[in-house]
């Protein structure tokens, strides 16, 4: 992570200082995004589960650094009292990509952020490791409307690994991961050959790589980086087997979904947090449960890959 360090955008970043403890003290850190506890799940669902999320990243022995924008601060690191105010305003706080942090910023408004804005965010704070629930793709319909994630665009230029549960199951996974490759962005699948379908802990597009070890995954980020190779890389990691949903059952409801959304006319931003919603309703909140279980072991797995990059980085 060369990032120099420059007076310009220090000016908007406010690391707290616990957070600056462990990068002064070259302790393992976790970025975590906001989107999830804003636009992810209802309140107060979405508190206690920011809650749990920080403390497994505690457990496993590394310090928590959950990001947001809030009053124009770029914030890493939140207070309990931040928390629970993006937890209690939900979905009136704006969702934040690439292209809206400067506005978000010159307005002195608040912010949840995505995947793609989490990722320059933790860049600015050279916290190279983040975990999230699963990162955005090509949409399904993507022929009608070019519906790509800017998340895929960022894991082309910044350096943070990204741990997660593949792509959300509401996308289309064998052209994600096609974008991926023409970006030159490595997929890595975490003791799977296949990758993960978020709800489900397989699907039918095979990856590459895969690695059965958190040292070995930590390797390959510090020689890509050491390259140096500009860009992210994505550890795929499957949800827990015991909190996978039926491929059939979970296909059906996003077929519905789908029809649904397009009747409703929901495009853009919104469609994720709509086709998230109307899922969790019709699997009776199983699919809400899952979602939980897959960012906690995401998280897991995210601190004990943070560990072993801080080590190599060290020697």
């Amino acid at each position: 992570m060369n990032n120099m360090h420059n007076s310009k955008f220090d000016s908007y970043l406010d690391i707290n200082s616990e957070v600056q403890n462990a990068i002064d003290n070259r302790e393992p850190i976790v970025a975590l995004e906001s989107t999830i506890i804003c636009h992810g799940m209802p309140f107060p669902k979405n508190l206690e589960t920011a809650i749990e999320v920080e403390s497994v990243v505690r457990e496993n022995g590394g310090i928590p650094a959950t990001i947001a924008i809030l009053d124009g601060r770029l914030k890493v690191g939140i207070s309990n009292e931040e928390m629970q105010f993006l937890a209690e305003k939900g979905k009136n706080i704006k969702k934040v990509s690439r292209r809206d942090i400067p506005f978000c910023l010159a307005n002195k408004d608040h912010g949840a952020t995505t995947v793609a804005a989490t990722m320059i965010i933790s860049s600015l704070a050279n916290i190279p490791i983040f975990a999230t629930g699963g990162i955005g793709g090509v949409h399904r319909d993507i022929n009608d409307s070019l519906d790509i994630s800017a998340d895929l665009q960022e894991l082309a230029q910044t350096n943070v690994a990204v741990i997660c549960s593949g792509v959300k199951s509401i996308l289309d996974i064998p052209k994600t991961l096609e974008y991926l490759e023409t970006f030159g962005i490595p997929v890595i699948g975490y003791k799977t050959k296949t990758m993960p379908a978020f709800y489900n802990s397989s699907s039918d597009s095979t990856l590459d790589h895969m690695c059965n070890k958190p040292e070995e995954i930590a390797k390959i980020i510090s020689i890509k980086w050491d390259i140096p190779q500009k860009g992210g890389i994505v550890i795929a990691n499957p949800i827990p087997e015991k909190y996978s949903i039926d491929k059939k059952e979970i296909d059906s409801v996003i077929e519905d979904a789908l029809i649904e959304m397009k009747k409703q006319n929901i495009t853009g931003k919104k469609t994720t947090p709509f086709l998230l919603e109307r899922v969790a309703k019709q699997t009776e909140g199983k699919s809400l449960k899952s979602n939980i279980q897959l960012v906690l072991s995401n998280v897991s797995l995210a601190t004990k890959i943070s560990k072993e990059f801080n080590q190599m980085s060290r020697g």
